[in-house]
């Protein structure tokens, strides 16, 4: 990346000029939109999130670590709520899933996706209402399915003619009748990253509109009427800014709708677009608020159905990543600062690809911050990278940071609480960080750090 594209990650830089005129102060800039609503400067320089200052959190609970601003997590909830007054709002799973955010979640009135036995048994250890809990996936075991029906699952979003079979199967043994939905795979594109892309033909979600296996797949439940057949499903990927393939994705799903109705004369009361909002990573992003969104997206069925004409079906949205991973941020310790003879700076830090994962595997683009303190000392722009013996273990690729940067201080990286902790790993044997939350000046460890012990009590060889 050459430096004036790099110096558009941090700091106002679209309204500062190129980064080799700023002033030093820019570095202890923060980006709103990057960051949790209630993180600041304290007066010592230090960031501080609703009060607590990292300094405590990181003695206290030690780096690499999780930080999450409950309030604001709860805020970004009570936006989507507020947006969407009359549809569902699901929170994505396996953006990041554990007791404490399933509670926080549900008292905010959100719905909950989960794709898993383990994400489905988190959300019921945490009490989550199961009728409002929707199943996806593209391979749920017996086992899976099992569980969700005797739980009571709200919907079981269904992906192939085998899981058709393998769900009736069950519903007949237990004579209930859960409601589905069908995953349709419209053929549209999102401009994203191929591997969080997931309306395209060739990949393996859903069933496919242009091969005619989605009308077959809800004709032949229609028809064998043990399942029942609540409406449609679509989500065309992740990390999207603008509604122009929503558009495209409504209009090819309701035509499929209007299909049924033509063939069996049902018209399927409920549809789910799916969602995967896009967050700010760096300065580059521009998210359009939830009411924005709403609007868009009303306009959108509302006018696809008038085409077809259609009752206006009861609306699901998956906002994704859109809730949780603005709500976080990582922290971590710089181990230490290395200049390769002037062709970059790497700063290292005590974590790294075990952590997020999403630098490496999607080329994807964050920020940093000196976090410890401010600084007087003019921009550096360096690469922080993590411990990990792999030169691919990129935590930012390029990010200005002070120029004094030095072993021992804390480094925050915004953005981080969508996959990063659920993608963790213990690659290098490394264990995996806590995720702490903090609300009005205390901290509460909601998932404890791995230990050693953790690790060998695996290996039983």
């Amino acid at each position: 990346m050459r430096a004036h594209e790099a110096g558009a990650l941090h700091g106002d830089l679209g309204n500062s000029g190129p980064p080799w005129l700023r002033t030093p102060g820019d570095v202890n800039d923060l980006v709103a939109r990057l960051w949790p609503g209630n993180v600041a400067r304290a007066a010592d320089g230090a960031l501080a999130v609703a009060g607590l200052g990292v300094r405590e959190i990181a003695a206290e609970f030690g780096t690499p670590v999780y930080v999450l601003d409950e309030d604001d997590l709860r805020s970004r909830c009570r936006d989507f709520r507020a947006a969407f007054p009359t549809e569902d709002v699901y929170y994505a799973g396996k953006a990041f899933l554990c007791r404490a955010v399933v509670r926080m979640i549900a008292e905010e009135g959100l719905f909950l996706d989960v794709c898993t036995g383990g994400e489905l048994a988190t959300a019921l250890a945490a009490g989550m209402p199961a009728e409002r809990i929707g199943f996806h996936g593209n391979n749920k075991s017996v086992a899976e399915l099992t569980r969700a029906l005797d739980a009571g699952v709200g919907r079981i979003i269904l992906d192939s003619f085998t899981e058709i079979d393998r769900l009736s199967a069950l519903a007949r043994e237990r004579d209930v009748r859960p409601k589905v939905l069908i995953r349709v795979t419209v053929g549209v594109e999102a401009h994203t990253h191929e591997f969080i892309a997931t309306a395209h033909e060739d990949q393996k979600f859903g069933f496919s509109l242009a091969g005619g296996a989605a009308i077959a797949a809800a004709l032949r439940i229609l028809d064998e009427d043990v399942l029942e057949l609540r409406g449609l499903h679509s989500h065309i990927g992740s990390q999207i800014f603008d509604t122009s393939g929503f558009e495209v994705s409504a209009r090819r799903v309701l035509a499929l709708q209007a299909q049924i109705r033509d063939a069996r004369g049902v018209e399927l009361p409920e549809l789910d677009l799916g969602g995967g909002f896009g967050i700010a990573y760096t300065t580059q992003d521009d998210p359009s608020p939830p009411a924005d969104l709403a609007k868009r997206l009303r306009k959108i069925v509302d006018g696809e159905c008038a085409a077809e004409r259609l009752a206006v079906p009861h609306l699901s949205i998956e906002p994704g990543r859109a809730i949780v991973g603005p709500a976080v941020f990582t922290l971590y310790e710089v181990g230490t600062v290395k200049d390769v003879d002037g062709i970059r700076t790497y700063v290292s830090v005590d974590g790294g690809m075990s952590d997020n994962i999403r630098t490496a595997l999607y080329d994807a683009s964050y920020s940093a911050t000196l976090a410890s303190r401010a600084s007087t000392a003019p921009p550096l722009l360096a690469r922080v990278v993590g411990k990990h013996c792999e030169s691919g273990d990129i935590v930012v690729k390029d990010e200005f940071l002070p120029a004094d940067v030095q072993p021992g201080d804390l480094v925050a990286v915004p953005g981080t609480g969508a996959y990063c902790r659920s993608m963790a790993s213990n690659y290098n044997h490394v264990p995996r960080p806590p995720v702490v939350a903090v609300r009005d000046g205390r901290a509460r460890l909601i998932v404890r750090r791995e230990t050693e012990e953790d690790l060998l009590a695996l290996d039983v060889g």
